[in-house]
């Protein structure tokens, strides 16, 4: 089974957004597209150039930005947002472009407290900024990267002397733009910048350890300091998600509250918000708690990355004051899902598969409710002519994977659903 296209950014010797587009270059990312990209943006203002290098003995290459311009305006976020979005490239270089200069803008905007709209990025900073950025987007692009993650970050340690004097390590942006993220500090000085941290946050779905791949290639991108014993380095990854070879195992967080005052009638529309915020699952158990309180533990199950926002919802739909929260290890078979008519209806069935081999084969129950009471029918007997359509169609416990199997759904206006991101079989 063929898997997403998938990088990994290895960011555990610090990150920054030169060091990035380096790594994506040297990993096969074509510079001359790139330039060209950068290049509708601010016209030919800077010219990128890639060199092979050594850091501690190791290969990678070191991007340039020279600028050329003889001319270079001060631009602000809402400036610098409108050339990106009028700009003529590829709606998916666009939307990551402007994903990550918006986290630079939000960081920056609020270590200075000063309106959004009022940060400034100044002149060769600023092209700078749109290079790296704008080259990255670009050249993910080039590499066809439908997904992202990375690793946990080294930020550096002691001071540095920036525009508004002496600093500490991480530098105020880094530390605004790192939240939720994984960061140690790895070594001595400035290792990720907020360029760096940016493109990382915005564009990486999670923090994670090297995932399963089939790797394809590799690169690294050179910082411009060659440190005696440690690779200045931010490396990348890129291969094809490996499903159905193994169990999918992934970290998650289960966030819970024990309750015994919250009016029972309202539990329904609590694990409801739940997973309409994101949560993978969420659930009630039946307690007795002190003084012989009749209680119930609410449970929630997330990926870490949804933590915070997992946790707010819990204290603003129930009356607890408080949760607690523990990391565990999850570990699902991969699933997909094909449509089949059954009583006149699309209903999506899911599948549960390992090795290429159908493991499970259940029908979505909101959905079936849904047509069997348009047809005038209970669920029961719903399911059954769903169970009998599915074997009608090969999909039985033991039977290899169907072509066409759907990697997720999506719910429509109406209440249908509908599939998308089509899992691809040799």
């Amino acid at each position: 089974m063929s898997g997403a296209r998938h990088a990994w950014i290895d960011a555990s010797a610090g990150v920054a957004g030169d060091m990035l587009l380096g790594a994506l270059i040297d990993a096969g990312a074509d510079l001359v597209a790139v330039q060209e990209t950068v290049d509708a943006v601010i016209g030919e203002s800077v010219k990128l150039g890639c060199t092979p290098v050594t850091r501690a003995g190791q290969h990678a290459s070191r991007l340039s930005v020279e600028v050329i311009a003889r001319d270079v305006p001060m631009r602000d976020w809402r400036s610098i947002e409108h050339l990106i979005a009028t700009a003529e490239m590829p709606a998916a270089v666009r939307d990551r472009a402007l994903a990550s200069f918006q986290r630079l803008a939000e960081a920056e905007a609020r270590v200075h407290h000063v309106p959004q709209d009022h940060v400034h990025f100044h002149e060769v900073g600023a092209l700078d900024s749109i290079a790296d950025i704008v080259g990255v987007a670009a050249a993910l692009h080039s590499l066809d990267i439908d997904s992202i993650s990375a690793s946990a970050a080294a930020v550096g340690s002691g001071r540095v002397h920036g525009a508004h004097g002496d600093l500490g390590v991480p530098v105020p942006a880094v530390v605004e733009l790192a939240t939720d993220w994984k960061i140690f500090a790895g070594g001595v000085g400035e290792l990720s910048t907020p360029t760096g941290m940016a493109l990382l946050s915005a564009l990486a779905e999670r923090c994670e350890d090297l995932p399963l791949l089939r790797l394809q290639t590799s690169g690294a991108g050179a910082g411009s300091r060659d440190t005696v014993g440690r690779p200045n380095v931010t490396r990348v990854l890129i291969g094809e998600r490996v499903a159905g070879s193994d169990d999918s195992s992934d970290a998650a967080v289960l966030i819970e509250a024990n309750v015994d005052d919250l009016d029972p009638r309202l539990w329904p529309a609590v694990l409801t918000s739940l997973i309409a915020a994101g949560a993978a699952d969420a659930w009630l158990v039946p307690i007795i708690m002190k003084k012989g309180r009749p209680a119930h533990t609410l449970t929630v199950l997330g990926r870490p990355d949804q933590a915070a926002n997992l946790r707010e919802e819990v204290l603003a739909h129930t009356s607890t004051i408080g949760v607690r929260e523990t990391t565990v290890r999850k570990t699902a078979l991969p699933r997909g899902w094909v449509d089949l008519t059954v009583a006149g209806h699309q209903l999506p069935i899911k599948i549960a598969h390992r090795d290429g081999t159908i493991w499970q084969v259940t029908p979505e129950f909101d959905d079936l409710e849904q047509a069997a009471a348009a047809q005038g029918l209970s669920p029961v007997a719903m399911l059954e002519q769903a169970a009998a359509a599915a074997a009608a169609a090969g999909l039985v416990s033991g039977a290899a994977l169907p072509d066409g199997l759907r990697s997720s759904r999506t719910s429509r206006p109406d209440g249908t659903s509908s599939s998308t991101a089509v899992e691809r079989h040799p």
